[in-house]
């Protein structure tokens, strides 16, 4: 298999689900797995992981699961993990124990990766891991929405397209389609300006800030509430960030 057919295998399809509390390593670990050409959401912690696996339409395809989370750890996870099925799993860790390792392999991890770790090195396992669940991975792709629809608007994630209820295509830049992209995953949910933040630093580097969300919230508003008659679709939440209104099926 070549590397552009590869790319073509697990790009766009592939989503993984990194699980750190840690937020530098979180963001770290994420762009590294985006400029991979994979789709990559993240949680705080076991809760925010469970609230990943019920949204049927974000549904991961892989999980990088740290070891030493607050609340329920990495290991206590895992083991509810396989107790639900078999989605493959990747721990990280910065401890480099033996025993640490062989319990998280005995319990079902798919694969261990000790922190510091070699970017190149963790992507290719990644890769290596998704090739080997490669038929079962393509069976469930083959039953993944191609699109997600609401209040009479599509967004096609294959195409990366956003189309208005009367089926006109409309222009989203990039971090206008993450932004809307991490709303429809989560709706009816508050999203807190830290995170969108994370979506909004895949775009615009580092020193993003609070009022980039804003601002890039700002427009994809005019995109998708066209006029003032046109029904709020992502109301502003006082003191802790937005909320998405519509509720989302799956196309």
């Amino acid at each position: 298999m070549t590397q552009d057919s590869e790319r073509r295998l697990l790009d766009p399809e592939a989503h993984l689900l990194v699980v750190e509390d840690d937020g530098e390593m979180r963001l770290l670990v994420a762009r590294l797995l985006r400029e991979a050409g994979f789709r990559v959401s993240v949680a705080r912690d076991g809760r925010e992981m469970w609230e990943a696996f019920d949204n049927a339409a974000a549904a991961p395809d892989l999980v990088l699961l740290d070891v030493m989370l607050p609340g329920a750890s990495g290991l206590d996870l895992l083991r509810r993990l396989r107790e639900r099925g078999n989605v493959p799993v990747v721990m990280l860790t910065a401890r480099g124990g033996e025993v640490d390792r062989v319990l998280g392999l005995e319990l079902g991890a798919d694969d261990y990766v000790a922190k510091p770790f070699a970017p190149r090195e963790l992507v290719a396992r990644v890769r290596a891991l998704l090739r080997r669940v490669g038929p079962k991975a393509t069976s469930d792709t083959e039953k993944r929405p191609r699109g997600l629809a609401f209040a009479g608007w599509t967004l096609d994630m294959a195409c990366r397209e956003l189309l208005s209820p009367e089926g006109a295509a409309v222009d989203l830049s990039g971090a206008e389609y993450d932004l809307l992209l991490a709303f429809l995953e989560h709706p009816q949910r508050v999203l807190s300006r830290e995170q969108l933040l994370e979506v909004a630093k895949r775009r615009v580097g580092v020193e993003a800030f609070d009022r980039v969300v804003d601002v890039q919230i700002s427009r994809l508003r005019r995109k998708i509430e066209p006029d003032s008659n046109s029904a709020a679709l992502i109301k502003t939440v006082r003191g802790a960030g937005y909320i998405f209104l519509p509720e989302v099926t799956r196309r």
